[in-house]
């Protein structure tokens, strides 16, 4: 008899796959990102219809209710996405604020030519 909550844990690694899939081909998740989704997806499902091998992994770690492990490796790829995504963003408001300084640089140059160019413009005319 197989425990619903395999059950549930292979749908929803069925259901993870589709939207994964869909949201690449609809151009909403650049590959990249979807590598990590589409590779938590895959060892849930394995692991979740691989019945031996789940029972083999709990035992390994001592996990008496195999299903369990189920629920810990989600929980457990789930940080690691949230890390990779916490590395991202790091990087991007870095780059953000490198952006908005050079940017901030640029106006004040701008600016600054422009006075010159106005005051030149008012010397050249008397």
């Amino acid at each position: 008899m197989i425990d619903r909550s395999i059950l549930f844990a292979v749908g929803a690694s069925l259901i993870a796959l589709v939207v994964v899939l869909e949201l690449v081909r609809r151009r909403r998740l650049r590959e990249e990102y979807s590598l990590l989704w589409l590779a938590t997806a895959i060892v849930m499902l394995v692991v979740g219809v691989w019945r031996d091998l789940l029972h083999s992994l709990a035992d390994l770690v001592n996990i008496e209710y195999p299903p369990n492990l189920l629920f810990l490796l989600a929980a457990l790829f789930l940080l690691f996405i949230q890390l990779y995504f916490s590395t991202v963003i790091t990087k991007l408001t870095q780059e953000n604020k490198e952006i908005a300084q050079q940017l901030a640089l640029l106006r004040y140059e701008v600016g600054h030519m422009r006075g010159q160019r106005v005051d030149g413009d008012d010397d050249d005319s008397d």
